[in-house]
């Protein structure tokens, strides 16, 4: 039976039968292990039903709310709030205070399982911050992100000095509780904001990531606010001297983190990555620089969130993090860290406060000036940035959610005593109302606001990257040696791995695999021999990233390489280097065929240590004396029958052409013809829909393509054909076949032995077991 939506009178009633029921449990489990051990109220079995709880019901709750539309970690929130005083607290004082104890040690456990937890959720959120995007959007968001943080900021603060002293835990420090209270009215929450952008499909649309990208600065400057907040509030007053250094102290560390830091984070992690052999070292790795720079930020005299927060840019940044790495981590925090700390805040919050009108007015009041300021500061900075009224109510409504910034600055806030709890509850509430507000007015705003033809185009040369061979290679393993192959194949290296700045390790050969049989050996084999192929991937890279700055006005990083001779290149080695992770073997060796046109048994034993993709530069039986050179007017032949290898080929074939803008031709094939039956469908819709899929796909490299069909012709004639028209290379897709040796089929091998221009051979991962039909697939 299907699942249907639970109905808003389901929902509470979800809600009030669950919590206490579920709370009620927990009691009656702790009071039983509390009373078999003899530990009393307090213990480890106090702690795990803590545990217990918050997850289950906050991540309960997040799931109802998700249903509706709303972020899941309000319901996190409201979950904590619901375990608080404010619901089963009133209901059940006892069971409640059995299971969340007032006892510091006792209490001090679970505390420290959440002080832990902003640390994580802030390494978590700088590791979505995308600063590329914040580039590549420009001044827009700059304008939104400092009025829809000043105005605000403005409003809070001077809201603060105008609350009776009853809501200040100190009205001695009413300043610094105003940086406080203003800070938290002035940041986005991007984590709310992106789930919203996302859902509606507008995160590849300009406004979507102006929006994404104000809340990112926004939440930049928010942690280097509370930083200097927390320098101020250290002191107890504000002090010139003090805040002079502690601000001097937190640009040092900033410059220090995005230039060596930034460096030194990445060795760090490759270095783990690729010398380590235990489960989950990069997490490690990760965990413990997050560690030392929290402990950097505090040494300085500031939180150490600031710390966790860059750290999480820094290794967000890291070329070499892939991303099962990375769901790995985000997986662990956000189904215990986060649900642990964003329950234990809604813990501190009591409503059952607002029973009293004084309160609830000001709380209302507080959520309109919060409201008013963020709405009118964001939607002053989008009209100064030139847009739209429709694209600044957009904006405006975008920025109005707070949610997980919020919480955590008040928490800071209530932790250092600065902040009373009934001035944290009015914060707390004020973010649940506008998170919970911002999703329907957002959609609303976004259903309005039409795509233009331009902005079309980019979001749909984008949306093919989510697909895409290239595209969504993290690293590159290059395996050449000295002679003119192996030289144009470091060439191709940089050109495929230059265009997103893609961390390749290029592996020399001095010595060959196969002798030729005159004993000539074509190359020269002096110990420079590596240089010259580090200089022609570094050529290469720069190409293809002046291509990418050309068509997409994008700063690509520049490629991280790593390189070694190696005297004798085995499966063993191959598999040991592979070990580190990587989405390509590009391979590019002379003298790799015998004499009846199979390949090496070193070669076979290479490729037998890779078990992804396996890309072969080769020369063809007939192949010239000089490497070909890919420039404007070249043409690189791409033959295609509708596979997802194929498609893979015509992806790498379109990376190689777009630096130097070569011709595209593109070549329909089809097995049928080889065994006599009709090669082309009557209508031609096939073949139409199989190149129309390719020439999308060129759009998406600036490029156009031309095309070709050969009927009642064997596929291998038909490319040879082609080829002897004047191709620079032949690129193909091929699929391995079982076995102990490289077999590529007939086509692949016949293509070899009669092209006069190298041929690249991009092959599947060996296969686990026979595939029928795996011939061409180009």
């Amino acid at each position: 039976m299907a699942w249907q939506a639970p109905t808003r009178s389901s929902l509470a009633l979800l809600v009030c039968a669950f919590v206490p029921a579920g709370a009620a449990w927990a009691a009656e489990t702790l009071v039983a292990g509390t009373r078999a051990s003899g530990m009393g109220g307090s213990g480890e079995g106090a702690f795990v039903a803590e545990i217990v709880l918050l997850l289950l019901v906050g991540r309960g709750l997040g799931e109802v709310l998700q249903r509706y539309g709303q972020p899941a970690i309000m319901g996190q929130l409201i979950g904590g709030i619901l375990l608080g005083p404010s619901l089963f607290g009133w209901l059940s004082p006892s069971a409640q205070h059995l299971i969340f104890p007032s006892d510091p040690a006792q209490k001090g456990m679970i505390d420290a399982v959440s002080q832990l937890g902003i640390l994580m959720l802030l390494l978590l959120t700088g590791m979505e911050t995308d600063l590329r995007l914040v580039r590549r959007v420009g001044a827009a968001c700059f304008s939104i992100s400092a009025t829809g943080v000043v105005v605000p900021f403005i409003f809070g603060f001077a809201l603060a000095q105008f609350l009776p002293d009853a809501l200040l835990a100190d009205p001695t420090q009413r300043t610094v509780a105003g940086l406080f209270l203003g800070t938290a009215l002035s940041i986005s929450s991007v984590k709310v904001v992106a789930m919203v952008v996302r859902e509606m499909n507008f995160m590849r649309r300009n406004l979507g990531q102006v929006i994404i990208s104000s809340a990112i600065i926004e939440d930049t400057i928010g942690w280097l606010v509370i930083a200097v907040t927390f320098g101020i509030a250290t002191n107890g007053r504000l002090q010139f001297a003090p805040l002079v250094t502690t601000i001097a102290a937190v640009a040092l560390f900033m410059v220090f983190s995005f230039t060596i830091g930034r460096r030194l984070v990445f060795t760090l992690i490759r270095w783990t990555n690729d010398q380590f052999r235990s489960e989950f070292a990069v997490i490690t790795m990760i965990l413990i620089i997050m560690g030392a720079m929290a402990l950097i930020t505090n040494l300085i005299g500031v939180h150490t969130v600031l710390g966790a927060f860059v750290a999480g840019i820094l290794v967000g940044e890291s070329p070499i993090l892939s991303s099962h790495i990375e769901g790995q981590l985000r997986g662990v925090i956000t189904a215990l860290f986060m649900p642990i700390f964003f329950g234990m805040a809604g813990l501190s919050a009591d409503l059952t406060v607002l029973a009293d009108p004084t309160l609830a007015m000001l709380t209302g009041a507080l959520v309109v000036i919060a409201s008013i300021g963020k709405f009118g500061g964001a939607f002053i900075g989008a009209k100064l940035a030139a847009m739209s009224f429709k694209e600044a109510i957009a904006v405006g409504s975008a920025m109005n959610a707070r949610g997980s910034t919020e919480v955590i600055v008040a928490s800071i806030g209530l932790s250092m005593n600065i902040l009373s709890h009934n001035l944290f509850t009015m914060i707390v509430t004020m973010a649940v109302i506008t998170t919970l507000a911002m999703p329907p007015m957002l959609r609303w705003a976004l259903g309005r606001l039409p795509v233009g033809h331009d902005e079309q185009q980019r979001v749909e040369r984008e949306a093919l990257d989510e697909y895409g061979f290239i595209s969504r290679l993290e690293r590159l393993l290059v395996l050449v040696d000295d002679s003119r192959i192996g030289k144009f194949t470091a060439h191709l290296a940089g050109l495929v791995g230059g265009g997103s700045g893609m961390p390749t390790t290029l592996l020399r050969m001095p010595t060959t695999l196969l002798q030729p049989k005159d004993g000539r050996v074509d190359r020269p084999t002096d110990s420079k021999g590596q240089e010259r192929a580090l200089q022609e991937i570094k050529k290469g890279a720069k190409k293809s990233a002046q291509a990418v700055k050309r068509i997409e006005d994008t700063l690509v990083d520049k490629v991280h390489l790593t390189a070694r001779t190696e005297l004798e290149a085995t499966g063993e080695t191959i598999a040991e280097e592979a070990r580190k992770g990587y989405g390509l073997l590009l391979v590019g060796l002379d003298n790799v065929l015998t004499a009846d046109g199979a390949f090496a048994p070193a070669l076979n034993d290479i490729a037998a240590g890779f078990d992804g993709p396996l890309c072969l530069v080769l020369n063809g039986g007939n192949a010239a004396e000089k490497m070909p050179t890919l420039k404007a007017g070249t043409s690189i032949l791409v033959p295609v029958n509708g596979t997802q290898v194929a498609r893979r080929a015509a992806d790498l074939a379109l990376a190689l052409a777009r630096p130097n803008r070569a011709r595209i031709k593109v070549l329909y094939v089809s097995q049928r013809a080889a065994k006599g039956r009709r090669s082309t469908s009557v209508s031609h819709s096939r073949e139409e829909a199989v190149l129309k899929d390719i020439a999308d796909l060129a759009g998406r490299y600036g490029l156009h393509i031309d095309t070709a069909f050969h009927t009642r012709v064997t596929p291998d004639k038909a490319i040879t054909r082609e080829a002897a028209k004047g191709a620079a290379i032949v690129v193909m897709g091929v699929t391995q076949r079982p076995g102990e040796d490289l077999f590529f089929g007939e086509t692949a091998g016949a293509v070899l032995a009669a092209c006069n221009c190298p041929v690249v051979l991009l092959a599947s991962a060996r296969p686990k077991h026979d595939a029928a039909g795996a011939e061409l697939a180009a």
